[in-house]
């Protein structure tokens, strides 16, 4: 008998009456490299809890649901309709990795690290209906197994945008973020000619690229090397790197060639003092930010600028300079965020350790929203961080912001993402009600949790 896989990508959430905040979908890249795991003689169905219903009833005999922190809510909802149903469900993932214990409750199996390496095991365990309780790979895979099947993602509407992951991890050791407890400090790249393969069978019909990984330019001298590699591809692409890449005035100029249109860069703030706090001095190497900036702007790359709030005592007007800084720099967009501890990271253990956690589990406890700080700050004020947060966000995508910064001729110098400045730029602002006081999970679901045993 054919083996029937469902796989499922939880949302974040959903206030009651209401459908899911659509704007930012993208395909799922945890769901594609499942499914290029699985072996062909498995059947398998997706669905994206973020745009569409889930069939519950539909025959399955595993359920596999990737879960990041902000998901586990509603991934634990989802589970408990199928577990209800006696399907048994794996769950993997950030979050199933740096809480293992607290998602061992709500699935049969838990994937802990990365899937490559225990993924066939898991298929096979489930054929044999002996699935053990967790799953963890000996060494960090190969990255030259990895295969997506994006067969998946077919007639579903998602961004007219390809992701693709050219490496994994982070060697910098910032205390919040939970990529560097993940990968332990590690960074790999994908080899190249993979990759290339990769991007020529994608390439038609793709306007943009979105390379996911978590520091593009973890390594300086293989980032140059891949972008030497696609140039002739003549594609257009966006990624994510730290800044101190931005000092190599020579690789921008290679990514440039290569197709970079814009990078996503953790600015995280503009206080010296804060930055040492985060572990990330870094960011204040050789001439700062100006001189960091100047040089992507010689380099025709976009800049989304992210900025964190709670660290420290906070100055009142630290939050509207860093939305003026943004504006003044002509960032293409910004992020201006709460600082979020997320389990097991050096940051969440800390705040445990001083008693500043204000609830045991912030991302499963109902009376947390989105925007809502769920720690205690340096000078206990949670409500002036997040008005702060908003107040940055408003000035940042206000209307005479948009207008400065779209007359940028960095922001209109690139065809694709010109025509979809305004449009981003104006869904920021329009979301900027709706996604505050946000709830994680479903409220309106009328289920009971179901744990394990």
């Amino acid at each position: 008998m054919t083996m029937r896989l469902t796989l499922v990508h939880p949302a974040i959430g959903r206030r009651p009456g209401q459908s899911y905040i659509r704007s930012w979908q993208m395909e799922s890249l945890p769901i594609a490299a499942l499914a290029g795991l699985t072996p062909p003689d498995v059947e398998i169905a997706f669905y994206d809890d973020r745009m569409e219903p889930i069939d519950f009833d539909r025959p399955a005999d595993l359920v596999a649901i990737p879960v990041e922190t902000y998901t586990a809510r509603r991934a634990y909802q989802i589970a408990s309709e199928f577990r209800r149903r006696k399907v048994p469900v794996v769950m993997g993932g950030f979050h199933a990795t740096l809480a293992p214990d607290e998602v061992a409750r709500y699935a049969e199996a838990v994937v802990i690290g990365e899937a490559e390496g225990v993924w066939p095991q898991v298929i096979e365990d489930a054929r044999s209906g002996r699935l053990k309780p967790r799953y963890r790979a000996d060494a960090q895979p190969c990255l030259s197994e990895i295969r997506y099947d994006r067969r998946v993602f077919a007639g579903k509407r998602y961004l007219p945008i390809r992701l693709v992951e050219t490496g994994r991890g982070c060697r910098f050791p910032c205390e919040f973020c939970a990529i560097q407890s993940f990968f332990d400090r590690t960074s790999r790249r994908r080899p190249i000619g993979a990759l290339i393969e990769e991007l020529k069978a994608l390439k038609d019909g793709t306007k943009m690229f979105f390379f996911v990984d978590d520091n593009f330019a973890a390594d300086i001298g293989s980032t140059g090397e891949f972008a030497d590699a696609i140039a002739p591809l003549g594609i257009r692409w966006i990624t994510q790197m730290s800044i101190n890449a931005a000092h190599d005035e020579a690789l921008l100029a290679r990514l440039s060639r290569a197709g970079c249109a814009g990078v996503l860069i953790g600015f995280e703030s503009l206080d010296e003092a804060v930055l040492r706090q985060m572990r990330k001095n870094f960011n204040r190497m050789k001439g700062g930010y100006g001189d960091a900036l100047a040089n992507l702007r010689r380099a025709n790359i976009r800049v989304y600028g992210t900025f964190v709030f709670g660290y420290g005592e906070t100055r009142p007007e630290a939050y509207l300079e860093a939305a003026e800084f943004a504006i003044d720099q002509g960032f293409y967009i910004a992020a201006f965020n709460h600082l979020t501890p997320f389990p097991g990271t050096p940051l969440y253990r800390r705040l445990e350790q001083e008693g500043r956690l204000l609830y045991d589990a912030w991302w499963l406890d109902p009376r947390y929203r989105y925007n809502d700080l769920p720690f205690r700050p340096d000078d206990g004020d949670a409500a002036a961080v997040r008005e702060g947060c908003l107040a940055a966000r408003r000035r940042f995508y206000g209307l005479r912001s948009i207008v400065k910064r779209f007359a940028d001729p960095l922001n209109r110098g690139e065809r694709v993402l010109a025509r979809n400045f305004l449009p981003i730029n104006w869904m920021h602002h329009a979301e900027l009600s709706v996604r505050d006081g946000f709830p994680l999970g479903d409220p309106a679901w009328q289920g009971e949790l179901l744990e394990v045993g």
